[in-house]
């Protein structure tokens, strides 16, 4: 189990690094967008590829973002049993989550997005149709990307209950409610 714990704190610090490259994304697609609106209004100029790179940077930062909200344990879930239970039936109910829902979703539409989207996109190298427009295979390949990390990060997280129904670990996995 030790082996197994030294491989989700790797998959962990993997998975924060990403998170705060999903955050300087936004950032730099808000900074885009200003001065795309800045160009174009202003000025009178319009670039379709600023656009774009706006679009993309932002797909990338949700796709990339992903396995570093799981990891924070941010999702949004519906919670009719999950905060009414002992934490151990908690870690259980996870469990069960990530190992029949989270890992084979992730998995079989990693596949799908590989061989439907990214792999026709890059055989052709797919561009834009718009004056000035990027390539769209490189941003294609996003999806299946971040589609396994997140299965990554959920083998982390199935690693983590484990240790903690034996007790090895403890996890701050308490579920806050959103403010109404």
């Amino acid at each position: 189990m030790h082996l197994l714990l030294q491989l989700s704190k790797w998959i962990d610090v993997l998975g924060d690094r990403l998170g705060r490259v999903a955050n300087i994304m936004i950032l730099l697609s808000c900074a885009i967008s200003a001065t795309n609106a800045l160009a174009r209004y202003g000025f009178n100029l319009s670039s379709n590829s600023l656009l774009e790179v706006q679009w993309y940077l932002f797909g990338a930062a949700v796709m990339l973002g992903a396995s570093y909200t799981l990891q924070k344990n941010e999702h949004v879930r519906v919670d009719l049993v999950y905060g009414h239970v002992p934490q151990r039936v908690q870690y259980w109910i996870d469990i069960f989550g990530i190992i029949f829902f989270l890992l084979p979703a992730c998995l079989l539409f990693a596949w799908l997005s590989w061989t439907t989207l990214f792999l026709p996109s890059w055989q052709v190298m797919e561009q834009s149709g718009n004056a000035g427009g990027l390539a769209r295979y490189p941003i294609k390949f996003i999806v299946p990307a971040g589609l396994l990390l997140l299965a990554v990060q959920g083998v982390s997280e199935l690693i983590k209950r484990i240790a903690a129904l034996k007790g090895l670990v403890q996890l701050d996995s308490k579920y806050e409610r959103p403010v109404q």
